[in-house]
């Protein structure tokens, strides 16, 4: 029975009256005799003004509406426990209750709805009202009253925030967010309770309890009328139902959000009008409704349904002429406004009319209502079901088809279904729905067999069906022509399977889910593509709380349990359900199951065939061709988590790399694997593990072990052309084995190697036995890219497992090379002990003079960061000296800049000039772009100490492009750094500022203290500049606590040289001096020429000069 919560309280008479078809309804008792019933003592009642609101109402509200003799009303104030709070929940006088709660689940006593319980009601029918028990709410505004009609038009359902501005206001701006918030606020001052409209990540959701809006109340009794026998009683609810209505539904509101609402309960409601009069028909009414029924074809004239009921009413009453005269009328008004004659059922009623024979009541065509159930738990997916949504409200005179797309196990058909469920009232003519079959172990459903089932359930005998699956379709086409039903397609194997199923009425809608594109249905039928991908982490974390609720205490642990089911929507729930079945164990131990990747697929098996991961990707599989097939297993042997058809060509031993493409566009269709940007592929975890073990079990050990060498051999001969370019001469040319992609310059070379960088150095983790070398051989190629990229990680990852495989093999040149590497990446952690510890056994260990020079140089920048300047102007010198003899001119820039840039540290500006200048030109004539973004920078600096602005920033800004190009990481934050500081010399500071703030953020991206320092001292002097002494003694104490937590003794004695400029400009002298003495003192341990500068400033005790 439907919630009656609109009907009328008898005032005194305490025996129950009510309608026909109407509930029992009962007087408020008196107070002592209402805590009788509830068992309630004096003071547990004292306990009242304790209670949370709803509480209070469940006790003091209580009206019981029910269809026995006999009434319970303690199971009214037990359905208000969901909305009590915890401490109301658990107080003593409701353990009285829930023995007789046990009954009521079990079905021992009748249904009870509650009518008082809540105060609160929400009217659509009509104008949009709100009453609070008997007061009616005010809306003053037309915003308001638009805010509240899209929130009962979503009732109980999020509404994001992007839909109500755009409803509200035609637009979403940057300040729409905040008005919003204000009329929200405003609104819930006038709820019961404002915690009825929260806001969540998918928007406003307003919660409407059963009964409190007229809407779904007119819903519940035409649900009721339509399961009743008795068509008396079905009138009756009928007859209730329609008297809520108060005019137009959401009068005074006029929004593209409401109105399809507005014309979904338009049409259930002149569907309600033909029920009621039918009921009354065959209730025998038939003198009394003709009146009643010609009023309603005047009003309705286009609704053949009421032209057959007058006939029939006419004709019951003895009225024949008449009612063959209403026929006539019928048809000339069909005829006058459509140009159409009377369908089949009128034609066949005038026919019985005519012949004078018994006639029945003219029903509504069966309706079918076939969308299986939706899970309730279901959450996120706001922007494909505003897609599915956009399709539906597009006006359009072809069909809405929908294509929901997506990998196996992505959550299509909960989706589809969803979406159904919430459209449903939409298509009043019924839903269809059906499961294709198309990936699974049985055969795929065949389309004729399909439209034999719909035509039965559209109400065609069984005998009736045609033969021919062509006439089937046909069939269903005219039964389904000027009526709105919503077709559901699940589990499509193809567009050739769902191409007979499709209606051709643009009214109906149709829904299709599949794990394969369906070019076919996209191109040549118009339809609209949803691509389903994995959750966001975000719906994941949604997900999990659902399902979860207080289980859910670790937000790390949920987060390692999201990334081990690959955001995957149904591993989340099976996840989540194991959590659940061992409770006591909690989240961590589940994630502690699912450490190994070989075991996550045994564990994410439900015991349910359509509920098992493995399962799922099998159906998948199951429908690749052979090459495709072996495509994918080889998948499941690529470490990274990308990759590209020259990989996959060399693990398959495929010269023609189109065939590898073909192949990979097929597995893309097939949503097996996901393609990003660079023409690349990528699997997810549970993908890639279930791949691998179709690998383990399908190819031999020999033909894995071949597959892998290829795959090696490929990265190593790419690698050695792609480290040509950055560090031209180091490397012999290899000799081409197998297709790679086109590298024609630095440009190319750093994509190529900065993509492939984590997938070489994973690799080499992992290699042993046999396969070893190549840890040392990923070493040697990717030197200069972790080198440039400032990858300190993978350097110290790669160099480490290249240094022990090395050593035991007795490859010295190898041995060198891991250890530079290691030493270069130690240097970047300020770690300069263990970077000159290792730099200095790479010396010995070096091999040739390139070797030699290549751990000279490294010396001479440890040295630098260090600020021993005369110990690194030796070591550079000799680099450059090696460089030269041994032929590799451009390697020897780099030393040679360096030595550039000391040269200006110690003022020999001509010194460094020369040296600058020959250093560009050499490498722009050779376009090696690493030198010359180098050598621009480090001119940059010059220029601005020669107070020559206009051409420091152009060398700075030409320095920023080519490090970006050249993926040189290190030198482009600092030369945003750089740039700052020539822009606060020419007076732009908010410009300085953005430049000093973008190399604080690259500083700590790549975590170098040493850069991260050197940007806020840079930072707290254009504050000074700007006279924001408080920011810029903010900046450089920051700085101070980054330089003594790890950086250079050099950088360390910057900051305290910046901090002392600081205290002397605002005159606190004894303050600055402090300062200056230990900067000089650390200036002077490193034989630094700023410590003569600082003596002469603390000696001569004369201001130092501003920074411009």
């Amino acid at each position: 029975m439907a919630p009656p919560c609109f009907a009328s309280r008898p005032e005194a008479d305490h025996t129950p009256t009510r309608e026909v078809g109407s509930p029992l309804t009962f007087p408020r008792p008196r107070p002592s005799r209402r805590r009788e019933r509830f068992g309630l003592s004096d003071k547990s009642l004292h306990s009242l003004r304790t209670c949370c609101r709803p509480a209070v109402r469940a006790i003091r509200n209580v009206n019981l509406y029910r269809t026995g003799t006999r009434y319970h009303s303690f199971e009214c104030f037990l359905l208000s426990w969901p909305t009590m709070c915890g401490q109301c929940a658990r107080r003593g006088f409701l353990a009285a209750f829930r023995r007789q709660r046990r009954r009521a689940e079990c079905g021992k006593i009748d249904r009870l709805w509650i009518s008082g319980g809540s105060e609160m009601r929400f009217e659509v029918l009509g104008p949009v009202r709100m009453f609070d028990g008997d007061r009616a709410a005010p809306l003053t505004g037309a915003l308001r009253r638009s805010l509240l009609a899209v929130l009962l038009a979503h009732a109980n359902e999020p509404v994001p925030v992007t839909v109500l501005l755009e409803a509200l206001w035609g637009e979403s701006d940057e300040h729409g967010a905040s008005r919003l918030q204000v009329h929200v606020h405003r609104l819930r001052r006038e709820l019961d309770d404002p915690d009825r409209l929260t806001y969540g990540p998918a928007g406003y959701c307003l919660r409407v309890e059963r009964g409190e809006l007229d809407a779904a109340v007119f819903a519940a009794l035409l649900d009721e009328a339509a399961g009743e026998p008795d068509p008396t009683r079905a009138a009756g609810l009928l007859r209730r139902a329609l008297g809520l209505w108060r005019g137009r539904p959401y009068q005074e509101v006029d929004l593209p959000d409401v109105n399809s609402v507005v014309e979904r309960l338009t049409e259930q409601r002149s569907l309600a009008v033909e029920e009621c009069y039918a009921a009354e028909l065959r209730a025998g009414r038939h003198e009394a409704l003709a009146r009643e029924l010609l009023d309603a074809v005047h009003r309705d004239p286009l609704r053949e349904r009421l032209h057959g009921l007058l006939m029939l009413a006419l004709y019951r009453s003895g009225r024949q002429a008449e009612a063959l005269s209403a026929y006539q009328h019928a048809c000339e008004v069909l005829n006058d406004e459509l140009g159409l004659d009377p369908g089949p059922e009128l034609r066949a009623l005038h026919g019985q009319i005519r012949a004078g024979e018994a006639v029945e009541v003219m029903g509504r065509t069966q309706v079918p209502a076939q969308l299986p159930h939706s899970a309730s738990d279901f959450v996120g997916r706001e922007l494909p079901l505003s897609e599915l949504d956009a399709m539906l409200d597009a006006k359009s005179r072809t069909i809405p088809i929908a294509v929901i797309v997506g990998t196996a196990g992505a959550g299509k058909t909960s989706l589809a279904l969803r979406w159904a469920h919430r459209v449903k009232t939409r298509f009043s003519d019924g839903q269809l729905y059906t499961d294709l079959r198309g990936f699974g172990t049985g055969t795929p459903a065949e389309p004729g067999d399909v439209l034999a089932g719909w035509l039965r359930a559209l109400g065609v005998d069984g005998k009736d069906v045609p033969l021919d699956p062509a006439e089937r379709g046909s069939r269903l086409r005219s039964l389904l022509d000027g009526k709105r039903v919503l077709l559901v397609l699940d589990n499509a194997a193809s567009a050739e399977q769902v191409r007979p199923l499709l209606p051709g009425n643009s009214d109906c809608a149709v829904v299709v889910t599949s794990r394969h594109q369906l070019d076919g249905l996209l191109v040549g039928h118009g339809a609209h593509l949803v691509e389903l991908d994995r959750m966001s982490a975000d719906e994941a974390r949604l997900l999990l709380k659902e399902l979860l609720g207080d289980l859910v205490t670790d937000e790390g642990s949920v987060d390692e349990l999201i990334e081990c089911c690959a955001r995957l929507p149904l591993a989340l729930r099976i996840a989540a359900e194991r959590v659940r079945r061992h409770r006591n164990r909690g989240i961590s131990q589940t994630i502690a199951e699912f450490g190994c990747a070989q075991a996550r697929l045994d564990l994410l098996d439900s015991g349910d065939p359509q509920a098992s991961v493995r399962t799922i990707f099998a159906a998948s599989y199951r429908n690749l061709s052979v090459a495709e097939a072996k495509l994918f297993r080889l998948l499941g042997l690529h470490l990274g988590e990308e990759v590209d058809a020259y990989s996959l060509a060399a693990l398959a031993g495929e010269d023609d790399v189109r065939v590898i493409r073909r192949g990979l566009v097929e597995l893309v269709r097939a949503h097996l694997v996901e393609e990003v940007a660079g023409k690349r592929v990528r699997l997810h975890d549970l993908l890639g593990t279930y791949a691998a073990e179709l690998s383990s079990t399908t190819e031999n050990a020999t033909e894995r072990r071949e597959a892998l060498r290829r795959l090696y051999d490929y990265y190593s001969q790419v690698a050695t052309t792609a480290s040509g370019f950055l560090a031209p001469g180091s490397l012999p040319a290899p000799e081409p084995v197998f297709p790679a992609p086109p590298i024609r310059d630095h440009e190319d070379a750093a994509r190529w190697l900065d993509d492939k960088r984590d997938t070489m150095v994973r690799i080499a983790e992992i290699v042993d036995g046999e396969f070893e070398h190549y840890a040392v051989d990923f070493a040697i190629v990717l030197d200069a890219a972790l080198d440039f990229g400032w990858h300190v990680d993978a350097a110290l990852r790669l160099h480490g497992k290249a240094l022990q495989i090395a050593v035991r093999r007795g490859d010295r040149v190898g041995e060198g090379v891991a250890l530079r590497g290691l030493g270069v990446a130690h240097c970047r952690r300020n770690d300069f002990a263990a970077a000159r510890d290792l730099l200095e056994r790479a010396l010995r260990t070096a091999v040739g003079p390139a070797g030699t020079a290549a751990v000279l140089q490294s010396l001479g920048e440890l040295c630098v960061f260090t600020g021993h300047t005369e110990l690194a102007l030796n070591h550079l010198r000799r680099s450059t000296r090696l460089y030269q003899q041994a032929g590799l001119r451009l390697l020897g820039l780099r030393p040679m800049i360096c030595l550039g840039r000391l040269h200006r540290r110690w003022g020999r500006h001509e010194e460094s000039l020369e040296c600058l200048r020959e250093a560009s030109r050499v490498a722009a004539a050779h376009e090696y772009r690493p030198a010359e973004a180098d050598a621009s920078y480090a001119l940059a600096g010059l220029y601005r100490d020669l107070h020559r602005f206009a051409e420091a920033a152009e060398h700075a800004e030409r320095a920023l492009v080519l490090a970006r190009r050249s993926k040189f990481r290190f030198l482009e934050g600092m030369t945003l750094h750089r740039l700052g500081t020539i822009r606060r010399c020419l007076g732009d500071h908010p410009q300085a500022l953005e430049g000093h703030r973008a190399a604080l953020v690259f500083a700590r991206q790549m975590r170098s203290a040493n850069l991260e320092a050197i940007a806020l001292i840079a930072l707290a002097e254009t504050h000074a500049a700007m006279g924001d002494e408080a920011e810029a003694r903010r900046c450089h104490l920051h700085a101070l606590g980054v330089a003594n937590s790890g950086c250079s003794n050099y950088v360390r004695a910057r900051a305290h040289t910046g901090l002392g400029d600081l205290h002397d400009a605002a005159g606190r002298r004894e303050s600055a001096t402090r300062h200056w003495e230990t900067a000089v003192r650390v200036y002077e341990e490193l034989d630094a020429p700023e410590a003569g500068e600082l003596r002469r400033r603390l000696n001569a005790d004369i201001n130092p000069s501003v920074p411009c």
